[in-house]
């Protein structure tokens, strides 16, 4: 805060003092001197320290080494495309995958982890689809290695027993030939998997065993659900994308299945 001084006028009886000029200001004796002298405020601060830069970018990589690790070895989040699994995931369901029990796979070494977790009949899982290792499927596991499986108008029997399954949809009439399977028996180390949605999944009853080698993880929930067609999903063309990315933007709240969100699977 400026204070203000408060000079009193002199005595009638004293004699006039002459007056002193200010004494001058004596020029800087160096160029930084100088710079200090035009500017009384301080020295400009409009550029970043060195040592502000480093901290940032030392947090920035560390962020950004956490968040991979988590993708890596903890979780991932997925989009499902396609309706191979209604009712119990639809179309549109974004999941979060756990990965950590299943064996990670170390990225460039192709080492994988210990599989912690034993895959068990009625498991959902996400998977390398065997054909194409790019590709990755989720399917409803229906036997494990050793088991003997068959499928008789639309009953699935596991082990000459058959299997409630209050999740299976079923559109074709019970004695039509999507509806049986001859008996097989699982080999060791591999899987029987197929959709809930049994009339409109391209499974184990199509292309053979999954390897439980192939098992990326399991679907814990249901972050986020949005109403669209498998065909917008599927899309890659570039255009088509940004045309779908801006009408979720419009219709994001009017086509969001909220009851969904938070679904534990």
């Amino acid at each position: 805060m400026v204070q203000l001084e408060i000079c009193e006028g002199p005595s009638p009886t004293a004699e006039p003092q002459p007056v002193q000029s200010a004494p001058e200001a004596l020029p800087p004796e160096n160029g930084d001197a100088a710079l200090e002298y035009a500017n009384p405020i301080g020295p400009n601060r409009s550029k970043p320290e060195p040592g502000v830069l480093r901290r940032v970018t030392r947090h920035l990589l560390l962020l950004a080494l956490l968040v991979l690790g988590v993708r890596i070895f903890i979780g991932e989040a997925s989009v499902v495309p396609t309706g191979s699994m209604e009712k119990t995931i639809l179309v549109g369901d974004h999941l979060f995958m756990n990965k950590l029990l299943y064996g990670p796979e170390i990225p460039l070494l192709h080492w994988r982890l210990p599989m912690l977790k034993t895959i068990h009949r009625g498991d959902i899982v996400v998977f390398r689809y065997p054909r194409n290792p790019e590709e990755a499927f989720l399917k409803r596991v229906a036997a494990v290695g050793g088991d003997r499986i068959e499928i008789r108008d639309g009953v699935l029997y596991v082990n000459s027993r058959a299997v409630k399954e209050p999740y299976a949809v079923h559109r074709m009439p019970p004695r039509s030939a999507m509806e049986q399977m001859a008996s097989l028996e699982v080999p060791r180390g591999q899987l029987f998997v197929m959709g809930d949605n049994r009339d409109n999944s391209s499974d184990s009853r199509d292309w053979g065993f999954v390897p439980v080698k192939n098992v990326m993880g399991e679907p814990l929930f249901v972050y986020w659900s949005y109403d669209a067609p498998s065909s917008r999903w599927l899309d890659d063309n570039p255009l088509h994308r940004i045309s779908f990315y801006a009408s979720i933007a419009e219709n994001f709240f009017s086509r969001t299945r909220w009851n969904r969100m938070g679904r534990v699977l």
